[in-house]
């Protein structure tokens, strides 16, 4: 009677499955070096899109001060001053509501000072009036006529310069960032071209900066608004 020995077949079983194993495990590893290749493929580009808009607002101060060492005729003399600077504005057709007087400062120049070191005048009195308007050509030529407050004895200090304003960035801001976002992919386009590539998906987008700023020195109520993104876009062979 004759004996048959049947050898178990996990040993083989095993050995399969350890070579599927491997298999897999390469092409896993394959296809994680192609991802990684392609994640360090990227290029960097920039866009810039500008607009020339009209300012539409206008914050012009005219601060001014006098000195004396009497307080009642200084502070006569400062009232004064101002209702001479209300008017200038008011005849140039603004509204009363588009003047606003600052709080008087006062300033004792003897308080800490003595003997030969305390200066001829006590008293230094001082504010500012400022004009807030939308009519941007109205203060233009109100500007031109800065001249006439001088005349009437009223001494306007620094820092007297209006400042043009644009307002209405959200109203062109999503066009602009558009035009910019499309410049710079048209770069990405044309560096792949060269590099015998071709784009794949976005890594990052960064919108940048919007500035807003004078077109030139001479025109400060024409400004320049001007928005720069940066895109990262992936590249492939």
């Amino acid at each position: 009677m004759s004996h048959i020995t049947v050898r178990p077949a996990l040993p083989i079983i095993a050995a399969a499955l350890l070579m599927v194993g491997l298999a897999g495990a390469g092409w896993f590893a394959a296809k994680g070096m192609e991802r990684l290749k392609t994640a360090d493929r990227y290029v960097v580009v920039k866009g810039s899109a500008e607009k020339i808009v009209d300012a539409d607002l206008v914050v012009w101060p005219l601060p001014h001060t006098v000195g004396g060492n009497d307080l009642g005729e200084v502070q006569r003399h400062l009232d004064a001053n101002t209702a001479i600077i209300r008017g200038f504005f008011e005849a140039a057709g603004f509204k009363p509501d588009e003047i606003v007087v600052s709080p008087p400062r006062l300033e004792d120049r003897w308080a800490w000072a003595y003997g030969d070191s305390r200066p001829p005048e006590r008293y230094r009195y001082a504010t500012t009036v400022s004009l807030r308007t939308t009519n941007v050509a109205g203060a233009l030529e109100a500007v031109r006529r800065t001249g006439e407050l001088v005349t009437q004895g009223v001494m306007i200090g620094e820092d007297s310069s209006p400042e043009f304003d644009y307002t209405k960035l959200n109203d062109i801001k999503p066009a602009l960032i558009a035009e910019a976002t499309a410049a710079a992919r048209d770069s990405a386009v044309q560096f792949a071209k060269d590099s015998d590539s071709r784009l794949d998906g976005i890594r990052s987008a960064n919108q940048g900066v919007v500035s807003i700023s004078d077109r030139d020195q001479s025109s400060p109520q024409i400004k320049r608004v001007r928005v720069v993104t940066t895109v990262e876009y992936f590249l492939r062979d």
